[in-house]
């Protein structure tokens, strides 16, 4: 493998960890959106039970009917918004799960890349090392020929 290749898998990892990056920013963000649609769907729970004990209390007493009617209106708006805010959570859950099966996706990929990546450099540094070890070998045999020659050849 030739170090323009190396090069280029290097490149390839870099961009292949860019993209993770991305799918990682993009979870945590949609992370935050699915703790905001959470919280904001617990505080119209919470709000909903305040509003019935306050007026649970207010009803112990005589009330007009048009009062009734406006708490009972209001009630069924509020569970409405409660309802149409679960919707939205459930939203961002799924938004959350997507985000999160792209990250393993390229999680994979920045894995496989720098798999590849290693492997090539381990192939390319075994094969130096025993063309290192050849033209070693062939400086040992020409220097003991060297050494041999006048012993074979004495009249060189």
């Amino acid at each position: 493998m030739s170090t323009q290749q190396l090069e280029t898998l290097t490149v390839l990892l870099e961009r292949a960890e860019a993209e993770r990056d991305d799918a990682l920013r993009q979870m945590r963000e949609a992370q935050e959106r699915l703790e905001a649609a959470r919280a904001q769907h617990g505080q119209l729970v919470q709000y909903r039970d305040e509003y019935t004990k306050r007026w649970t209390k207010t009803f112990a007493r005589p009330t007009s009917v048009n009062i009734l009617g406006c708490y009972q209106n209001f009630g069924l708006r509020l569970d409405e918004a409660i309802e149409q805010q679960a919707g939205v959570s459930h939203q961002a859950e799924r938004r959350v799960e997507l985000a999160r099966k792209l990250l393993l996706e390229r999680e994979m990929r920045v894995a496989s890349v720098r798999k590849l990546l290693e492997r090539r450099r381990t192939d390319m540094n075994r094969r130096v090392m025993r063309q290192e070890q050849k033209a070693t070998d062939e400086q040992a045999a020409r220097t003991a020929l060297n050494r041999l020659s006048p012993l074979l050849h004495p009249s060189l």
